[in-house]
């Protein structure tokens, strides 16, 4: 079967964070806020799927005219974002809020409300052809000549200059860029130093295990990771009474080896949840400086969210 038909591709991964630098070796590019997903264009057929192979299509009707966009049926790879209309900015809070709806209705409204737009970033597949083992710089001028970009649909753009780039996105407070090797070829669900990211801020996932009402419409949610098979307490992220989903899920039992001081009145989640918390680098005491909620995630398993081995010594 063809590798188009099969949806047999994977994204290739990001590896783990870097500081800022120079390089002729090495193309920059902006990343962008949003949820990392590939696009399957061919005329009236658009498919989106994300790391988890899960499909998106029907959460973004105002994506599904994608495909005539594609000069031939290819296979992009890219970021879903939601624009905010308050700064111009991608509002990771706002995409996650359109990947949970499950209504029709409030689904139509949010992509006239809220709409959503594509990214793309590498192409995998073009003209009934393989991509994959082709060098970046080849695969991303195929990219500019296969697509027309929409108001929907949007290439993103390279530079040689990784420094200058991160200090703009400093200027502007964006999350940060990704640095490419030149030469190097696409490993779709691996991980090398291939690819990189630069970033100001720092995410990392969670597990959500329960939550905390603190009243006046303050939460405080409660975060582990996994050492092994064990659920490791994290501390907790506060946050307003924004995002509905904090107390939306069914209770269950304590899933630490024992309540941690001072969550002897949370309510805990049954299933665990994934979350991701942003925040400014760690203290010398391990702690998340200025940490905010950026949002629940549903393409990860609460097992893959692992303790670091800082974190663990």
């Amino acid at each position: 079967m063809d590798l188009f038909d099969a949806l047999a591709y994977s994204p290739m991964l990001i590896r783990d964070e870097v500081e800022p630098f120079n390089s002729s070796d090495w193309l920059y590019e902006l990343k962008f806020d949003g949820s990392r997903c590939l696009a399957y264009l061919e005329g009236n057929r658009t498919i989106l799927q994300n790391k988890r192979k899960a499909l998106l299509a029907a959460s973004f009707p105002e994506l599904s005219t994608m495909g005539k966009a594609a000069k031939s049926r290819c296979v992009l790879d890219g970021e879903l974002i939601v624009i905010s209309p308050v700064d111009g900015k991608p509002d990771f809070e706002a995409l996650q809020s359109r990947e949970i709806m499950t209504n029709s209705f409030r689904i139509q409204i949010a992509a006239k409300q809220r709409p959503a737009s594509f990214v793309a970033f590498d192409i995998l597949y073009y003209d009934r052809q393989d991509l994959i083992y082709t060098p970046l710089e080849e695969r991303l001028n195929i990219l500019l000549s296969a697509i027309s970009e929409t108001d929907k649909l949007a290439i993103s753009r390279h530079y040689e200059n990784g420094v200058d780039l991160f200090r703009l996105t400093q200027e502007n407070d964006l999350e940060g860029i990704v640095a490419k090797k030149k030469g190097s070829i696409y490993l779709p669900g691996k991980r090398t130093g291939d690819w990189v990211k630069i970033k100001n801020l720092v995410d990392e996932d969670f597990v959500a295990a329960g939550f905390i009402d603190k009243g006046d419409g303050v939460f405080s949610v409660v975060l582990g990771q996994y050492h092994g098979n064990e659920l490791v307490y994290c501390g907790h992220v506060t946050l307003g009474a924004t995002m509905s989903k904090v107390t939306r899920y069914p209770r269950g039992v304590c899933p630490f080896r024992g309540i941690p001081d001072g969550n002897e009145s949370a309510q805990w989640y049954d299933p665990l949840q994934v979350v991701t918390v942003t925040y400014m680098r760690r203290t010398s005491s391990g702690s998340m400086r200025q940490n905010r909620l950026k949002g629940f995630r549903n393409d990860k398993m609460p097992s893959e969210c692992k303790l670091t081995q800082e974190r663990r010594a």
